[in-house]
């Protein structure tokens, strides 16, 4: 970043002295002003809940812009990668800041392709879950649990032990969310293959069975590829934040990720996609397609509390950019699986339709997002639903770890430590006992 050539003044309506800000200039994005001094010259701090206008680093990796729906890794449009690219290119893009040529490529695969297996151990750590629990309390403990078992790659200060530790977290998340699905439905683990591709090794490890091979369906593995992509890294996020502030204690890689995976599973966060099908399956049992124009009411009903989920996106002020290309996806997987007619998707295309046309939705900019498409996929593929959050952690761990280790490298990061307005009782005394 470097100086604008302008200043801030902050000055006070009660006489006080004014106060001089910097202001730094990214090389894409709003400007911003540094407010580091401020308690120091004026005794006071800013007040931001949810830091929606503060900026808590600088950071090369993601770049958007809400309002043009624009969504830049390393500065390449999410459009381009998605079509030119695979995931694990994409991977070596937000790790190392470039696109990688054919021998890197192939070096970095074979590498992450090598890591993929987990310490056997891991099988009798989760036969401690029960077997009904959420796949995500599960893949919680899996992804802390790493840190015990590849305890020489934990010193987070160590670029070497970073670099171990990124490959096999990135090799390691695909075996750990299929060991999760399978332990939940009382099926052998499948090991990974090292002749698949990451997609396809993963769709292996989840639908196969050890009597007969599994096939992979390159349609089907081009869409988990996708998926990958586009929720490899979202810039600034709630979970990034939380694996920056995490690791900001100087915390191992394992645990900080973890802490990602667990901030991930909020229903806001990662978990919007699996309450969009929850939403599509109410309104199915509810009548289906017939029903859709009745429920869309209710939605342009502020006093009806219901809720319109995978549509509108925080960030994005118009179309979210992966939505289009995750729209593309699933049609071409549920015209591979011979789905179009499916009841289900049949009312997802009604409601897409209608909030593509209707005046209400169009206005207020409700546009389908990422979620609502990548969830029918993963529906189409055989995912279930409990586990879409599961898939959206394997895609956001190489962002995470690219985040955590510009954090660690950057010479101006300090452990995180939020300030607060605060507004309880004053300073008392206590009373003995007798008298309370």
């Amino acid at each position: 970043m470097k100086l604008a050539d302008n200043k801030a003044t902050l000055s006070f309506s009660n006489g006080g002295p004014s106060v001089e800000l910097p202001v730094y200039q990214g090389s894409i994005g709003p400007d911003v002003i540094d407010i580091r001094k401020l308690y120091a010259q004026t005794g006071m701090f800013t007040y931001d809940p949810g830091f929606l206008s503060t900026a808590s680093c600088q950071s090369a990796i993601t770049y958007i812009d809400g309002d043009k729906g624009e969504l830049l890794y390393r500065g390449y449009p999410i459009e381009q990668l998605a079509v030119n690219c695979d995931f694990l290119e994409t991977c070596h893009l937000l790790l190392y800041g470039e696109l990688p040529n054919a021998d890197q490529k192939k070096t970095f695969s074979d590498t992450v392709t090598r890591h993929t297996m987990v310490n056997e151990q891991m099988q009798f750590f989760l036969r401690g879950f029960r077997r009904d629990a959420h796949p995500m309390a599960v893949l919680t403990g899996l992804v802390g649990g790493l840190s015990a078992f590849y305890h020489d790659s934990t010193d987070i200060n160590n670029p070497e032990h970073r670099e171990i530790a990124a490959i096999r977290l990135i090799a390691k998340m695909p075996t750990l969310v299929s060991m999760a699905y399978k332990y939940g439905i009382g099926q052998p683990y499948m090991y990974p293959r090292n002749e698949l591709s990451y997609a396809g090794n993963f769709l292996r490890m989840m639908f196969g069975v050890p009597p007969e091979d599994y096939v992979v369906n390159p349609v089907l593995e081009r869409a988990l590829d996708r998926i990958f992509i586009l929720h490899a890294d979202h810039e600034q996020n709630a979970s990034t934040s939380t694996v920056r502030l995490c690791g900001s204690s100087g915390t191992n890689p394992f645990a900080a990720i973890a802490a990602g995976v667990a901030c991930l599973w909020g229903p806001a966060h990662g978990g919007a996609n699996e309450a969009c099908l929850n939403m599509l399956e109410d309104i199915q049992r509810n009548g289906g397609v017939s029903k859709v124009g009745e429920f869309m009411e209710k939605v342009k009903d502020k006093s009806s509390g219901v809720k319109l989920m995978g549509f509108g996106h925080r960030v994005y002020k118009n179309y979210d950019p992966r939505a289009k290309l995750m729209q593309e996806t699933c049609n071409e997987v549920l015209n591979e699986l011979g789905l179009e007619n499916d009841p289900l998707f049949k009312l997802a295309k009604e409601l897409e339709k209608i909030a593509l046309e209707d005046d209400y939705f169009v206005q207020r900019k409700l546009y389908p997002n990422v979620d609502f498409y990548s969830g029918i996929v993963q529906r189409a593929i055989g995912i279930p639903v409990n586990l879409f959050t599961g898939i959206f952690a394997l895609a956001r761990t190489v962002g995470w770890i690219a985040q955590l280790n510009e954090m660690i490298g950057d010479p101006e990061y300090k452990i995180g430590r939020p300030r607060q307005l605060f507004d309880g009782a004053t300073k008392r005394d206590v009373k003995p006992l007798a008298q309370r």
